[in-house]
């Protein structure tokens, strides 16, 4: 398996001189293209009624719970990344650690997946699974994942997405009323003139 995944990893990470405007796209998706998600989730807020408020609380949930799964994984199992082991071109900065499952991805899937298990989501889940393509690639080319530390956060994403969803009765309703205190507490003004819902 080993073999398959640094084969993968070597067909799929740049060239040593690889082109810029690849390189600024590349760059992008693997460490910008992450804060799509507190956009999506604080828009779909402020304009959302309480059941997409409520499906964005769970997606969040799913998020955390994703990237907490990871870090189980993380220490009962250290696998080290390409740069680690000297394998490829490494072409952004990463710290030394645990590179199975892939944080970046596991994050914005396990929101996405969440996303798609409710019909008002629907549009933004899907569009954050495509976003997950070229960040999945990205990570790669720029040398500081493997190919099967995508698979392993397509899975660890699922999996959260899926307990966050089994787990919402126990714990919604709480995160749901501290959340809708901090926004009347934040947005009060906004909300008073109509500019932001209640």
């Amino acid at each position: 398996m080993e073999y398959i995944n640094h084969t993968l990893f070597l067909w799929l990470n740049a060239p040593a001189h690889p082109s810029a405007l690849l390189l600024i796209i590349a760059t992008f998706f693997a460490e910008y293209a992450i804060w799509m998600l507190p956009v999506i989730i604080g828009i779909g807020w402020l304009r959302g009624g309480e059941l997409t408020r409520k499906n964005l609380l769970q997606a969040t949930v799913s998020g955390l719970a994703g990237l907490l799964i990871n870090q189980i994984i993380g220490l009962v199992w250290q696998h080290p990344r390409p740069f680690m082991i000297g394998l490829g071109h490494t072409l952004i900065p990463h710290a030394a650690d645990s590179s199975f499952p892939s944080d970046h991805l596991t994050l914005l899937w396990a929101v996405a997946f969440s996303f798609l298990m409710h019909r008002t989501l629907c549009q933004a889940g899907l569009v954050l699974v495509l976003l997950g393509m070229p960040v999945a690639w990205a990570r790669i080319y720029l040398g500081v994942h493997f190919p099967l530390d995508m698979v392993g956060a397509a899975l660890v994403a699922v999996l959260s997405a899926w307990l966050a969803l089994l787990g919402g009765s126990l714990y919604l309703p709480a995160i749901y009323a501290v959340a809708l205190r901090i926004h009347q507490i934040l947005f009060g003004k906004l909300i008073y003139i109509g500019w932001v819902r209640k």
